[in-house]
């Protein structure tokens, strides 16, 4: 896109912002304010925000220490959380996703001026079904609550990140429907459980795949396997494959993410990181332990880690697809994709592969 192209279609998604502000009526998050106190000091029962949903129950539990404000539980610094815009869905999630097939895909992309080179996107091949949900439409979204072979999923993109990541949808029975809160954390999107009851809306953070404040923190979303790559590599390989189309491609940021992401002050210090706050990494954690493996340093083939007492096995195809296995188990691991700079923020504590 060329930079006269700019100014115009940031213009477009300010009015995109301001018409669901009155739609949805710009309903933002009332942080809580008071004393915190770690939640092993607080009497369970007490914390009128857990009564609706057994954290200690589930099956995916996080592993940061949950704390509690005036009854509200969380587990990252409230002060860290920012106002990214209006309010909840003041960016629209898809809930009714419709789709193409690779040729309109193709034709459609040409038509607005990009080349099936220049197209990424996420690849999600999932019960038989091979989709791609492109980045220049995902950047004004933000969140797609599709259904794929009846399983309720969540793909979701926070461009001031460059994480895009699956989620399974369905968490004890409970079928989730996610939407964009208005809020971020370290700049990255902070999603929200849409709920009559408010009391049962909680935040998550897509970067962790979790809820961090409110009811249902502790609660960690499974991570559906899928890829970040070009639409010439995806259509080459899935040529009967579907094509999210919302019907409007474009990117306010102009893909000038770090900058934009900056002024949300996550808690990055660029002088001193050993690589480029944009360097694109593939993020794992075993045992509560973190480790990032940067894209170029990973070549095309097999590469042997180890990491947290376990041997790791890196796989990567000619179309810079990545799978990470851990030698007990035939199942990758969960990958966490997008720029060094969101990851470490979120994680400080992770290992670098060097």
């Amino acid at each position: 896109m060329e930079r006269t192209q700019a100014p115009i279609i940031l213009i477009v998604f300010i009015a995109i912002l301001v018409v669901g502000y009155f739609v949805f009526g710009g309903r933002a998050f009332d942080l809580p304010e008071g004393e915190t106190l770690p939640l092993s000091d607080v009497a369970k029962e007490n914390v009128t925000a857990n009564a609706e949903f057994n954290v200690e129950e589930s099956s995916l539990r996080s592993s940061r220490e949950i704390f509690v404000t005036d009854d509200v539980r969380h587990s990252i610094p409230i002060d860290e959380i920012r106002q990214g815009c209006f309010g909840r869905d003041c960016i629209s999630s898809v809930d009714e996703p419709e789709f193409i097939d690779v040729e309109e895909a193709d034709k459609l992309f040409r038509t607005a001026g990009e080349s099936a080179e220049d197209v990424i996107g996420i690849a999600l091949s999932y019960n038989e079904v091979d989709r791609f949900y492109p980045f220049n439409m995902l950047v004004t979204r933000e969140i797609v609550n599709d259904v794929i072979g009846g399983q309720p999923l969540a793909i979701t993109y926070c461009p001031l990140c460059g994480t895009g990541i699956v989620f399974n949808r369905v968490h004890s029975g409970e079928t989730l429907e996610f939407g964009v809160s208005g809020m971020l954390w370290q700049s990255n999107l902070l999603m929200y459980n849409r709920s009559e009851n408010e009391e049962n809306i909680s935040l998550w953070s897509q970067v962790l795949g979790e809820a961090v404040l409110g009811s249902k923190t502790g609660v960690k979303l499974a991570v559906i396997p899928s890829d970040v790559v070009k639409f010439s590599d995806w259509k080459n390989n899935n040529p009967n494959g579907e094509v999210l189309d919302t019907g409007r491609i474009g990117d306010p940021y102009n893909g000038d993410y770090y900058r934009v992401a900056q002024g949300f002050a996550p808690d990055f210090d660029e002088a001193s990181s050993p690589i480029a706050p944009t360097a694109y990494v593939f993020g794992i954690e075993i045992d509560s332990e973190f480790k990032a493996y940067e894209n170029s340093k990973l070549s095309v083939g097999t590469t042997n880690d180890e990491f947290a007492g376990a041997s790791l096995r890196i796989e990567k195809n000619n179309s810079g697809v990545v799978r990470i296995f851990d030698s007990k188990g035939t199942e990758p691991l969960p990958i966490v994709t997008g720029f060094w700079f969101s990851w470490i923020a979120a994680h400080p504590e992770t290992e670098l592969y060097e």
